[in-house]
């Protein structure tokens, strides 16, 4: 994402340039206490991030940049308010949290779900639960711009709420947990979407003679 892009995050209302005082987080026993500044800095280095996530939400680089531009506004509203204390997750985690909510809020706010909300976080699953190797390919070092484009089509053809999972973790490279902090859904839930994810990628490849081999994915019957 551009640096331009976000020229206006710095102070966007006169409330925050107040600044945030002192908030606290808590890194195991130890309290660390964070400033404006401090605050500022750890949130942007998870800017680049944000944006991957906001482009895979929205497809489409100005509502991704607005979105961007609306999480970093609210993080900074709550943190002048409440004061910051880190998550469970961390910071790319609470970061993600607020994207997903405020671009679902703004779906059906614009009545453009594809379905209803409620769908996105249906716990209702007949496959089995995968293990936690690493994946059978590395999402994590993809450049998206210029990935292969049989891969990208066929993670765009994934339904949404498998598709979230499967880019969360092959290409943002949150654990299970993250994941389920994120979509507030049980790591069960988060498991057996990536599985299926996973499945319905092998599947769309296999129909490409070559695909699997040439990009390196195992086929649907090798993942268990």
């Amino acid at each position: 994402m551009s640096e331009g892009a976000m020229e206006s995050f710095g102070h966007p209302d006169t409330a925050l340039n107040s600044g945030l005082g002192l908030n606290r987080r808590r890194d195991g026993n130890v309290e660390v206490r964070m400033n404006r500044e401090q605050f500022e800095a750890e949130a942007l280095e998870h800017l680049d991030a944000v944006f991957r996530m906001a482009m895979h939400l929205t497809r489409d680089r100005q509502r991704a940049e607005d979105l961007v531009q609306d999480v970093y506004v609210r993080a900074l509203r709550s943190a002048a308010k409440h004061g910051f204390e880190s998550k469970g997750g961390g910071m790319r985690a609470w970061l993600f949290t607020i994207a997903h909510n405020t671009f679902y809020s703004t779906i059906k706010r614009e009545n453009r779900a594809p379905t209803a909300v409620g769908e996105f976080h249906s716990d209702a699953s007949s496959e089995p639960l995968p293990d936690e190797p690493p994946p059978a390919w590395d999402g994590s070092s993809f450049d998206w711009e210029h990935v292969d484009d049989r891969l990208r089509t066929a993670i765009e053809s994934v339904r949404e709420e498998y598709r979230q999972v499967l880019i969360m973790w092959g290409v943002q490279g949150l654990k299970y947990r993250e994941i389920a902090e994120v979509l507030g859904v049980p790591i069960g839930t988060v498991m057996s979407r990536l599985h299926r994810a996973r499945k319905m990628v092998a599947d769309a490849l296999a129909e490409q003679p070559g695909a699997l081999e040439e990009l390196g994915i195992r086929g649907d019957s090798e993942i268990t």
